[in-house]
């Protein structure tokens, strides 16, 4: 067990995919270091994490809230507090933080960055893109997860990466969907649908309820769509629903920590997103067993649904395609049948042993 101190970087954690994979790739590095540091505004998640982990935040809740901006503001503040006291710690941020990279090499400390989601928007700027690339060619290592995300930022920046897939823990998401959970449909004969994300634009859930009002309205068929989530457009989401009488279709619910246990009740799973760079959800619904029908954005989809034999993909932003493949699964359940089993065939790549004994090598290069 080594000595040498790591301080993740994490400004905000929300509990969604991206905090799943820090919480279960910090605990494991726990198990090889003597400390590790999380620098974070979130103090709610604490107990998320082993003994030898230790969050530095602000004591004031002041910082907990209000815009991305003013959590990096008093994170970049606290990092360099650290550094000073901490020289030589190898910094590891799960995002890519300009400040944080710049910060970590004047103090003459090693930085490993883990890219979440494909570069969507900064890289189409080109300003953004010359500072992105910029500060990508002062990080030691870049970690993507999923191999054609691996093939973007090599693209667009011209910038070598590691892929190390999201860890999959398939027994853990088994026995949490065991645990007893109220039923969250309502009658028996329903096309049961899903969706597990935040109510935000990336994730772009409004294409699924227009789809699902033609598929109600027009084709006449007995859907029951269950979200799960919180964001900025849930307001817009139930004006929507309420607006087009579909409040005995449409069921908006609370982020919940153990979605698998409301997953499981489902027939089918729907992602609908914009951008991703591997979403957790779909590995977790095919452990489940759910048939997936995904956006075929980039990144991440199309590699779990073996481009197409593991699932349907739709061209991304386009509701008339997704509600054609909401009818395919309809009406030739025994293919879907076959893409699930696909699918589940695949899931081996993601797992969580395998990728987590990855983590570690990579960061035992630069200790």
């Amino acid at each position: 067990m080594t000595s040498k101190k790591i301080v993740i970087f994490m400004p905000s954690i929300e509990g969604y995919g991206v905090e799943k994979n820090l919480f279960i790739i910090t605990n494991y590095l726990s198990k090889y270091f003597q400390k590790i540091f999380i620098i974070t505004t979130s103090k709610k998640y604490k107990k998320r994490f082993e003994n030898k982990v230790y969050l530095i935040s602000p004591r004031s809740k002041f910082w907990d809230k209000g815009g991305r901006l003013k959590k990096y503001f008093i994170c970049i503040f606290l990092l360099i507090k650290h550094l000073i006291i901490n020289k030589n710690s190898l910094v590891f941020s799960f995002q890519a933080n300009l400040y944080a990279t710049y910060i970590t090499k004047l103090f003459g400390s090693k930085i490993i960055i883990r890219l979440n989601s494909a570069p969507y928007g900064w890289s189409k700027n080109f300003l953004k893109k010359y500072i992105f690339k910029y500060s990508f060619l002062l990080v030691d290592k870049i970690i993507v997860n999923s191999l054609e995300f691996k093939k973007d930022i090599k693209k667009r920046f011209l910038i070598n990466s590691t892929c190390i897939y999201n860890p999959l823990n398939k027994n853990e998401i088994i026995s949490k969907s065991k645990i007893f959970s109220k039923k969250i449909y309502n009658r028996k004969n329903s096309l049961k649908i899903i969706n597990v994300g935040r109510l935000v634009n990336q994730k772009n859930q409004i294409i699924i309820l227009e789809a699902v009002k033609s598929l109600v309205q027009e084709h006449k068929i007995d859907i029951e769509l269950v979200l799960i989530g919180e964001g900025n457009l849930k307001k817009y989401y139930v004006n929507f629903i309420s607006n087009n009488n579909l409040n005995k279709i449409v069921k908006i619910m609370k982020f919940n920590k153990n979605p698998y246990n409301l997953i499981i009740q489902s027939d089918l799973f729907i992602l609908s997103s914009k951008f991703e760079g591997l979403p957790n959800v779909l590995l977790e619904a095919a452990t489940l067993g759910k048939f997936i029908i995904s956006s075929n954005c980039p990144t991440g989809p199309k590699e779990i649904l073996l481009n197409g034999r593991g699932g349907l993909l739709y061209d991304t932003n386009n509701t008339n395609d997704l509600k054609n493949k909401i009818l395919f699964f309809i009406n030739n359940r025994n293919k879907s049948q076959q893409k699930l089993f696909n699918a589940k065939k695949n899931l081996h790549r993601f797992d969580y042993k395998k990728n987590l004994k990855r983590y570690l090598e990579v960061i035992n290069k630069f200790i």
